[in-house]
């Protein structure tokens, strides 16, 4: 196993051999062999090992460990200790979830202080196996049944294509000792059930099994890259980004032979999970709206509107604010990702629709800075009557999402200008004003 490990990373990994790494160990025989094998090799690597406090003593008793063995091979070993059972009652997550969190993103922090080139984990054939039938058993795309990737970003798995047998025959030949735990014989969780009853009845009754599953599984990675490239340029035809998110144009989208198809491949990153409501919002109102826990997707004229779910952002958050006030004596006033300026001038004149002047006679301090609200009026500048920001916003054709991002100046109970797009007629300046106010508004 080791010359075929050397010959593996060679082939795949040659610039492994003069970076330095940080290898996961929890002590179990996949990440103890992985080490063995590595400084074997003479591999440059530190050992880094979470305890998530999950099981009494034994998971202090692997810490323990994992240092003595890194001790005994000259080796740094980093040690980080969590409280997973809170993390996870805090962040609404599983005990498995939240253990997968916590530790790549220490090891994420870890590599970037010490500024090492690579983090190693043990996982191997079998695991990825486990992981294929998982996922096949929730119902996944291609990306579920594609098994574990041998890199992802910084993050490397030397020995993926090395199966359980293997480990454990290069455990035996070389006599070493590793840490077992003991809720890896529970059959309480799917992984476990698959390991030691439906992976070794499917192996008894097709002895070539796992070489064909892999010879599956880079068969659906290649298929995989090959959508890739076709959405690749499916987005370049139907997708609009803008500073507040994305537009898919709908008539670009149901002109594609599989439209639903290329929808999910679109918005999968998302967190979106009403996929029937999202194929079914192209012919809806506009208007309509599809949630996930972190985006949202709104029907509007042509077009569903990608932008993320500020509503549901904790209190306290940015976007979470929707009014501020600006005081007399203030120049620069920051809200919800835009700018607002003020400045007292001499002469009226204004570049353009993001300018506005007024009489400072007229402005009573301090002034206020809000989105728009149902029953909301102004008087339009250049018109006779008030006139209701529904209704002007629905005859200048503003998107749902272009309606909730415009800010509107108020004085008092007043609405004096809608922020980059028109001011109101009471507030004209007349023949003697007086000194002016200037106001220029800036998305940042």
């Amino acid at each position: 196993m080791k010359k075929a490990l050397k010959t593996h990373l060679e082939t795949h990994f040659p610039d492994l051999k003069s970076a330095r790494s940080i290898l996961t160990v929890s002590g179990g025989r996949d990440s103890i062999v992985l080490a063995h094998l590595l400084y074997e090799l003479g591999y440059d690597f530190v050992v880094a090992h979470c305890n998530f406090r999950l099981r009494g003593k034994d998971s202090d008793t692997d810490a323990v460990f994992v240092k003595k063995w890194a001790e005994e091979h000259n080796l740094n070993c980093f040690v980080q200790a969590f409280d997973t059972e809170a993390f996870a009652k805090a962040e609404n997550l599983s005990i498995m979830m939240a253990a997968r969190k916590l530790r790549y993103d220490w090891f994420e922090e870890l590599r970037k202080q010490h500024d090492f080139d690579y983090i190693l984990t043990a996982h191997h054939a079998d695991d990825t196996a486990e992981t294929f039938m998982i996922n096949l058993s929730r119902g996944t795309g291609l990306d579920g049944l594609a098994g574990i990737p041998e890199q992802n970003g910084r993050i490397l798995r030397p020995l993926l294509p090395f199966s359980r047998k293997q480990i454990n025959a290069y455990i035996k030949e070389y006599g070493i000792k590793w840490r077992e735990d003991a809720s890896n014989d529970s059959d309480k969780y799917l992984r476990n059930h698959l390991r030691h009853h439906a992976l070794p009845a499917l192996i008894d009754a097709a002895p070539h099994f796992m070489d064909g599953l892999a010879t599956t599984m880079d068969n659906l990675k290649a298929s995989n890259a090959l959508i890739g490239d076709y959405m690749a340029l499916v987005y370049s035809k139907v997708v609009t980004e803008s500073f507040d998110g994305y537009q898919l144009n709908i008539e670009e989208l149901q002109r594609l032979p599989h439209t639903a198809e290329a929808l999910y491949e679109l918005l999968k990153a998302f967190n979106f999970t009403a996929w029937d409501d999202i194929y079914n919002l192209m012919d809806a109102q506009p208007g309509k709206t599809v949630y996930s826990s972190t985006h949202r997707l709104i029907k509007d004229r042509g077009v569903l509107l990608l932008t993320e779910n500020l509503s549901r952002l904790p209190a306290g958050e940015p976007g979470k604010q929707t009014e501020y006030s600006i005081g007399q004596k203030e120049t620069k006033l920051h809200f919800g990702g835009s700018t607002l300026n003020q400045i007292s001038v001499q002469s009226f004149e204004i570049k353009n629709e993001n300018e506005a002047v007024f009489a400072a006679k007229d402005l009573n301090y301090p002034l206020t800075v809000r989105k728009w609200r149902e029953g909301d009026y102004f008087y339009p500048f250049g018109m006779q009557g008030k006139k209701k920001l529904s209704k002007y916003f629905k005859d200048e054709k503003f998107s749902g999402l272009a309606k909730e991002n415009t800010w509107l100046l108020c004085n008092g109970g007043d609405i004096i200008w809608i922020m980059g797009h028109r001011t109101d007629e009471r507030y004209r300046i007349t023949a003697d004003p007086g000194q002016l106010i200037k106001f220029t508004f800036e998305n940042d």
